[in-house]
C-alpha cells in the first residue's frame, strides 16, 4: 500500500491549477472528466504521489456538495492497494463502514471505492487499484 493521492476539492479549477501550477512549477497537469462522479480533474505528480484539485462539473456531484457544506479543501486521501477486491472484502468482514462495497471507475483509470470518514476519525478514504498497468503518477 501506499499514498497515491491527496484529493483537494476547488471551486474553480482554472483558478487553483494557477495557483497549484506556479507552486509545483508544472503548467501541464494531467486533466481528464470524470463523468460518473461529475469532476473535473488537474493532477500533479508529487514524488510518488499527486495532489489531485476535483472541481464539480454539476451542482449535484459530491465535491458541489463537499465545497456548499465544508469550502474548499482536502476531500479525501487515496491509498493504493494491489487487490481493491480483497481490501473490500477484508475491510467488510472487520465491520469497518464503507461508502463503496463494490469498486467504480475513478480518474487515471483506476478502481476506486471509499471508506466511510466516520470509520477513521474523520478522514474520508479511498483504495484505488490501477485496472490496466500504469505508473503510480501518471
Amino acid at each position: 500500500m501506499k499514498i497515491a493521492h491527496i484529493g483537494i476539492a476547488v471551486a474553480s479549477l482554472p483558478e487553483a491549477m494557477q495557483k497549484y501550477g506556479a507552486l509545483l512549477a508544472n503548467d501541464q497537469p494531467h486533466r481528464e472528466q470524470v463523468e460518473e462522479q461529475r469532476v473535473d480533474v488537474a493532477s500533479y505528480p508529487v514524488g510518488e504521489a499527486r495532489l489531485e484539485l476535483t472541481a464539480a462539473t454539476d451542482a449535484t456531484s459530491p465535491i458541489a456538495r463537499f465545497i456548499e457544506k465544508r469550502g474548499e479543501g482536502i476531500h479525501h486521501v487515496a491509498i493504493e492497494v494491489e487487490d481493491i477486491h480483497a481490501e473490500l472484502a477484508r475491510l467488510c468482514e472487520a465491520g469497518v463502514r464503507l461508502i463503496d462495497e463494490t469498486p467504480r471507475l475513478g480518474a487515471h483509470g483506476m478502481l476506486i471505492a471509499f471508506i466511510h470518514p466516520s470509520a477513521f476519525n474523520g478522514v474520508l478514504l479511498e483504495l484505488c487499484q490501477y485496472a490496466t498497468t500504469q505508473p503510480s503518477h501518471a
